[in-house]
């Protein structure tokens, strides 16, 4: 992961209510195993991170300075140091603004990986442990704990430089239940949501059940296409990438690479080519199976409670919307 340019600022605020004092570095931070490692730790937890929201920039203005700074970087107007401190200092602002947030170390790091170039930008804060020196004492030690991670952005450079209708470069860690903790964060980035990630897992994963009853796929069968969707897409996640609708449609039948990705784009499903993946949604796709007595059961676990009701007490399952080839098997025994 080649690191271009590193450095982190701090933000000394109390939640007491004081102002916010700013510590700014001078320089970049010198190349090193340590930078290497901390920002692969900080990667790892990012990507495992659930509920980010993914957008694009709201247009330059006095509200929203930050694109037209980090477009300055790019451009080569300001070195790495000058755009990192312009910022930093505009988020000492935000932060001053908003009761709900305390302060910390503000990483900002430009790296490539493979032909992709990134910005992250991250807020820090240390945790209190204990470490055993080399003589062998017990002392107090402090390290950044990224396992607690709640104010983060990424924005993928290359896609915006190349892809100027793109609405999903940037993707950033979204407050939970509804928390306005990260909405100070999210307008320093200036980012609006352009993308649903829930919203276009849970169409990709309609999708996928049409497509299983389009084509009347053995139970075996459906359930390796099922493992090989969850597969890709968990991976995807991990390194923090969309899933690429063709990719996906010839990992799941390499036979016929382009059927998937035929079947979303003819039955108009809206999917864009790339979609970031929600990990919530894709845990709850699961196959819920059972065989006893000539009768098999199978379905998927997101259906449960729409198509497919559950009543514990009678033992029963109820299922609506039974496929075509069925109902028309039925008929044709009445008759």
């Amino acid at each position: 992961m080649p690191i271009r340019h590193c450095i982190v600022h701090l933000i000394d605020k109390k939640p007491d209510g004081s102002p916010a004092v700013l510590h700014a570095r001078d320089s970049e931070l010198a190349a090193s195993d340590a930078i290497e490692n901390l920002l692969a730790d900080l990667n790892d937890s990012y990507n495992a991170k659930q509920g980010k929201a993914w957008g694009f920039f709201h247009g330059e203005s006095g509200a929203y300075p930050f694109s037209g700074w980090l477009k300055q970087y790019q451009d080569g107007e300001k070195d790495f140091a000058s755009f990192s401190r312009i910022a930093v200092e505009h988020l000492q602002k935000l932060m001053e603004e908003s009761n709900l947030s305390t302060g910390g170390h503000v990483l900002f790091a430009h790296y490539q990986q493979g032909m992709t170039e990134y910005l992250a930008i991250a807020l820090l804060h240390h945790s209190e442990g204990v470490a055993v020196n080399a003589e062998l004492d017990v002392t107090p030690s402090r390290h950044l704990d990224l396992g607690q991670l709640h104010l983060a952005a990424r924005v993928n450079l290359s896609e915006w430089k190349n892809n100027q209708h793109s609405k999903q470069y940037i993707s950033f860690i979204k407050g939970k239940n509804g928390k306005k903790v990260s909405d100070y964060f999210r307008d320093f980035i200036g980012c609006q949501e352009g993308v649903d990630g829930p919203g276009e897992t849970r169409t990709l994963l309609k999708a996928f059940s049409d497509f299983v009853e389009k084509e009347d796929l053995p139970e075996e069968a459906a359930r390796e296409k099922t493992q090989t969707l969850v597969d890709y897409a968990t991976t995807q996640t991990k390194l923090g990438e969309p899933m690429a609708l063709e990719e996906l449609s010839s990992l799941i039948d390499e036979d016929r690479p382009e059927a998937f990705f035929d079947h979303i784009r003819n039955s108009d499903y809206g999917l864009s080519p790339e979609i970031p993946a929600d990990k919530r949604t894709l845990n709850q796709f699961r196959r819920f199976t059972g065989r006893a007595e000539g009768l098999s059961i199978s379905f998927e676990a997101h259906l449960l409670g729409s198509k497919v009701e559950y009543d514990e007490a009678a033992g029963t399952l109820v299922i609506k919307g039974l496929p075509t080839q069925l109902i028309d098997q039925l008929k044709r025994r009445k008759d």
